[in-house]
């Protein structure tokens, strides 16, 4: 079984912006689009920065404050800001090095890089660099907007007839609300464990109550020797 990746949950259609894109028109495209940053590419397609709201704000910031720079004892965070009030283009104001993600990566380590990397989305480029979507905290989310019976049909099918070549009957599902719920029993532990586990990893499983038994113990170390 296979869990989606990042092309089958992005967001292909994006909003660029290129370095010479003027201050105003940057403004636009975040004000009348339904997200707070855009990448900026360069004539081939690649990301080469990211613009987002937070990069714009020092505009307004630093409206009616001193024109000098600050020392090199300021922090790099407040030279940043004071840069970017004053610039007039995507260049000037933009943010780098983008954090990407390939097509093909596997959804849950795009959402682990989110968590790390403390970033609201990862820019996914093809294997030549060139953008080919945006891939959100909102996209991830959608996986949960499964419904209950496509959930239970996976179970059924994916986990317990295909992985463990349970009988239709071996292995009771109840899906609510997205948590699934395992009633039986089996054989061996390990199949109890194999059983929780894969479902676990199921798309759009909140989560799993195993209420499974078993006849004996395959997974005790004092069983594989003696057996």
């Amino acid at each position: 079984m296979r869990e989606p990746t990042v092309a089958s949950l992005m967001t292909r259609e994006v909003v660029t912006a290129e370095p010479a894109t003027p201050f105003k028109d940057l403004v636009a495209r975040l004000t009348e689009g339904a997200f707070s940053a855009l990448p900026v590419v360069d004539a081939d397609g690649r990301p080469v920065g990211v613009v987002s709201e937070a990069d714009l704000i020092p505009k307004e910031e630093y409206r009616g404050g001193t024109e000098d720079a600050p020392s090199l004892f300021a922090g790099r965070d407040t030279r940043h800001r004071w840069q970017q009030a004053h610039g007039t283009t995507a260049a000037d104001v933009m943010t780098s090095p983008v954090i990407t993600a390939g097509p093909d990566e596997a959804a849950s380590a795009a959402a682990h890089r989110l968590a790390v990397e403390g970033v609201r989305r990862l820019f996914v480029v093809d294997a030549d660099g060139r953008l080919a979507g945006v891939l959100s905290r909102r996209d991830l989310l959608r996986v949960f907007l499964r419904t209950d019976a496509q959930i239970e049909q996976q179970v059924a099918t994916q986990v317990l007839q295909r992985t463990l070549w349970l009988e239709p009957t071996a292995v009771d599902v109840a899906v609510a609300d997205g948590v699934v719920t395992l009633t039986g029993h089996l054989e061996r532990r390990s199949e109890v464990e194999i059983a929780v586990r894969l479902t676990r990893a199921l798309p759009g499983v909140v989560a799993v109550v195993g209420e499974l038994t078993h006849s004996w113990d395959d997974t005790d170390a004092g069983y594989r020797v003696g057996g």
